[in-house]
């Protein structure tokens, strides 16, 4: 269940590398910076003395509207990359379809699965939409980066809260409006308070660190 590996992928105490596997559909690739930074972000978060590695895959489209379950079939048919002897991994989907919900960026799915809407992810940045100009790079991060940080417990999701900070009104997120952890960074609705790439506050830091994270 989401949440359930988050000591593991925090800690070193059972696994001491992390591999990320990220495949995506035709067009939807992620940018080089996106990686860089999901590198830089996971290796401040995470005590992997082995090391961190990210790879990346294209996998054929769908075309398709997303539902999780959807997401776990392909993960089913695709995904290659799993956990193994001190190397725990985690699985990254970019798709080419939508959330059925119609506002959602992206989802974390299983105990170390994510999946990114890659189109909506596209139409939502650059010049045009409601991002005021955020690039593809900077929104794929801070998506990414947001649902990679549900499957590391946040937030009280396996990782428990130090202070009180859970937004219970939005489900496992966080009050501070400015923190990665807020709501809106998964919605296209919330997308007009970002400019940039959002980080996590002291609260959720604090968190994993608890947690055993860095």
């Amino acid at each position: 269940s989401l949440g359930k590996s988050a000591n593991d992928l925090l800690s070193d105490t059972k696994y001491t590398a992390l591999n990320v596997q990220i495949q995506y559909m035709p067009g939807y690739a992620p940018d080089s910076q996106a990686v860089s930074n999901l590198s830089a972000f996971l290796n401040s978060v995470c005590n992997k003395p082995a090391g961190i590695m990210i790879n990346t895959m294209e996998i054929p489209g769908s075309g398709d509207s997303i539902t999780p379950l959807k997401a776990a079939l392909i993960e089913k048919k695709y995904r290659t990359a799993y956990t193994s002897g001190t190397t725990i991994s985690v699985y990254v989907l970019i798709t080419d379809g939508y959330d059925t919900s119609v506002t959602t960026l992206g989802f974390a799915f299983r105990n170390t699965s994510v999946c990114l809407l890659g189109k909506d992810i596209s139409d939502h940045s650059g010049n045009t939409g409601s991002t005021g100009g955020i690039t593809r790079a900077a929104l794929t991060t801070s998506v990414l980066d947001h649902e990679i940080c549900h499957l590391l417990g946040l937030v009280d999701l396996g990782s428990p809260v130090q202070t009180a900070h859970r937004d219970v009104a939005h489900g496992f997120h966080c009050t501070n409006t400015s923190c990665l952890m807020h709501y809106a960074i998964e919605l296209h609705k919330g997308l007009g308070a970002y400019t940039k790439i959002p980080v996590l506050d002291s609260n959720c830091l604090h968190d994993l660190r608890a947690n055993g994270g860095r």
